[in-house]
């Protein structure tokens, strides 16, 4: 192997894994919280890229119909199912809220030129599109069982990524896509070349990243999610409402997984089904961190991409095998740790 190609596997173990980095960050935010572990996540990724990939062709994205269909559900789960010492103002209030995004995303669709937008402008359109639906499912599918046990959550979860699967299958066809680069641009340093979709990977992420620490540390929603985090009747005694922390935590999981879908998508082809195996890599690098430390957890995801990369190159049949072996010894050192505290 020569430094050309060592360059290039570590340039791709890289990018890739910072795309996990966020994923696991995003499982770790759902499951502090809710408690929920959310393999769904994956299909957020797939959701951005086929969204952003459906506004630059001219048509309206099959996500706008997914959003409207979640907000009248939503709504009507809202009017009637609501404690009946609500005000019928405040269901009103908030079924109108579950509705807004849906149609307000519907009616731009439909007077904006979207294949002549911006590439930043698409962008935020595809955030608009895809973010609520996270709080969306929240409120339908997990906020009416939110005190079953984890295994029951586990199960809702499965259950809810294959109707989500369907309905990308539904709504963008089996066909895959590939989105324009962010940046085309490539810089070469001697017999290594850096891509400059790679750069923008890098940058976004670091934002994100930063954006993330000023958000949990510096706004009250954040506070509200981290004290939520650490301990669920701590924080209601406090007056702080978990239910909303959960809507939080998943409109933040949503915002992730649709960003990393928009990074990844110039660089993979992207199917209504790819990203479940994305997502799975998010979760393995939450596994590092035991589901609660996002610094280990951000080392674990990094240290998946370069294992993949260099797999591919070495053994591109037992890429997956050798990935996810590594969660094994990782699992072991956890249970024996979690024991030993127990004693």
């Amino acid at each position: 192997m020569d430094i050309s190609i060592f360059a290039i596997l570590v340039q791709d173990g890289i990018t890739n894994g910072l795309i996990y980095v966020l994923l696991a960050l995003a499982t770790i935010v759902t499951f502090s919280v809710t408690r929920i572990t959310f393999i769904p996540q994956g299909d957020f990724v797939a959701m951005g890229a086929l969204t952003l990939a459906g506004i630059a062709s001219g048509k309206t994205p099959g996500t706008v119909w997914l959003l409207i269909g979640l907000g009248f559900v939503a709504a009507a789960i809202e009017m009637f199912r609501a404690p009946r010492r609500s005000a019928l103002v405040d269901r009103a209030k908030a079924a109108t809220w579950c509705l807004a995004p849906g149609l307000l995303m519907a009616a731009l669709c439909a007077v904006l030129p979207l294949a002549k937008l911006p590439m930043p402008l698409q962008i935020v359109l595809v955030l608009a599109i895809v973010v609520p639906v996270g709080p969306l499912l929240y409120r339908i599918v997990y906020r009416p069982i939110a005190d079953a046990s984890i295994l029951s959550l586990l199960i809702v979860s499965a259950a809810l990524h294959y109707l989500i699967k369907g309905l990308n299958l539904y709504f963008f066809g089996p066909e895959g896509v590939r989105t324009v680069p962010l940046s085309e641009a490539v810089f070469n340093f001697g017999d290594v070349s850096v891509a400059g979709q790679t750069i923008v990977v890098v940058v976004a992420t670091g934002l994100l990243l930063f954006g993330l620490h000023h958000f949990f540390q510096h706004t009250l929603p954040g506070k509200a999610l981290r004290a939520a985090a650490s301990n669920r009747v701590g924080a209601e005694l406090m007056g702080i409402s978990v239910a909303r922390s959960g809507l939080w935590a998943f409109a933040l999981s949503a915002f992730l997984g649709a960003i990393s879908g928009v990074l990844i998508g110039p660089l993979i082809t992207v199917f209504y089904d790819t990203g479940f195996g994305i997502g799975l890599r998010g979760f393995a690098g939450a596994i590092f961190g035991g589901l609660s430390s996002y610094p280990l957890a951000a080392l674990g995801a990094l240290f998946i991409g370069l294992c993949e990369s260099f797999a591919a190159f070495y053994a591109s049949d037992l890429k997956e095998t050798i990935v996810f072996l590594l969660i094994i010894p990782v699992l072991v050192v956890l249970s024996a740790r979690h024991k030993a505290t127990e004693d």
